[in-house]
């Protein structure tokens, strides 16, 4: 077939224990701006068993169909069975865009795709959009996050890209919006060779700093872990939670649930403050979005003052004890 006669902006709206990914619900969010330009029906891709009471909340965030594929080789996430499924619903319908979470579960089965259905891939995609010569395009960061590239896949089809998380604002559910519900079969069998043995929720996760309001952010001029200490004390005055980049992690100063980045956690609170945090591509996208972005660094070049609604050029050891202090005179 040629590329003109596949038409659709799928979402694979991965679920897990009948819990939709909230990742799903920021790509149908944007689906509805690439609506506005090719005017192509939005689809949500839901597969596992018994999942049929999942389908209402995709259309009330922005789907207008949800193929629903319910077997007992799904109801756990298996690579093979997964794959083969949604290769079957691809080559059925013909979408033109498939767009997956980069998710661990999306990161995984998003190649597997792109290899049976031999198309493209953009992993990792910050952006998606039309550019002037009405081609879609998806961002992503490049040569270790220092430049931003745009990837096109002009002649296969489906367009595909694992999105990173919190990049796009999800719609409010609207229980009012209408679409269609299609239940499909594939012939897909469980992996022999493969075995949910146990599921375990990870509890050393000790904070979900995603869901914090407040974060208070070190980079690698944060001199030592006595430091770090200093930054929770501020973060709990504040009521908020304490953020890294990444060279505090390799320190083991902090575990990787607190890094904040590209290869960590994506935030948006309403206020997001910086110390000695220089600002790298990899570590920006991951709070660019936040509601006030506060920075306080040594050098006047730093590029996080490029992001900072607020700039501070000093030495956050001062500036730290003076702010605690402050804080604590209000609180009296």
């Amino acid at each position: 077939m040629a590329k003109e006669d596949y038409k659709g902006i799928w979402v694979f709206a991965e679920q897990e224990h009948g819990v939709i990914e909230p990742t799903v619900f920021e790509l149908l969010g944007k689906a509805q701006d690439l609506q506005a330009h090719n005017k192509e029906e939005i689809v949500a891709v839901l597969m596992g068993n018994d999942v049929d009471a999942l389908a209402p909340e995709l259309i009330a965030r922005g789907a207008n169909k949800v193929i629903v594929v319910n077997d007992p080789a799904l109801a756990e996430y298996s690579a093979r069975p997964y794959q083969a499924a949604l290769t079957q619903l691809v080559e059925k319908y013909k979408p033109s865009i498939l767009l997956y979470g980069a998710t661990p579960l999306g990161r995984d089965l998003a190649p597997r795709l792109m290899i049976t259905l031999d198309t493209g891939l953009t992993a990792d995609a910050i952006d998606l959009g039309y550019d002037e010569d009405d081609v879609f395009y998806q961002t992503t960061p490049a040569y270790g996050g220092k430049i931003l590239a745009h990837i096109v896949i002009l002649e296969k089809r489906p367009q595909m890209a694992t999105v990173h998380c919190k990049m796009f604002a999800p719609l409010e559910a609207d229980p009012a919006r209408t679409g269609e519900i299609v239940k499909e079969t594939v012939q897909v069998e469980a992996d022999p060779d493969y075995q949910v043995v146990e599921f375990v929720p990870d509890e050393n996760v000790e904070v979900n700093i995603a869901a914090s309001d407040v974060i208070v952010a070190g980079g690698r001029g944060i001199k030592s872990e006595d430091d770090l200490k200093k930054l929770q004390e501020l973060a709990d005055l504040f009521g908020g939670q304490v953020g890294v980049s990444r060279p505090l992690v390799d320190n083991g100063w902090m575990p990787h649930s607190r890094q904040i980045g590209q290869s960590g956690v994506t935030v948006t609170p309403r206020l997001m403050l910086n110390l000695a945090v220089s600002g790298s591509v990899q570590y920006t996208l991951g709070m660019q979005k936040a509601g006030c972005i506060v920075a306080v660094n040594t050098s006047a070049d730093a590029p996080i003052f490029d992001f900072a609604h607020y700039g501070i050029v000093g030495d956050y050891k001062q500036f730290v004890p003076a702010l605690i202090e402050e804080l604590k005179n209000r609180k009296a």
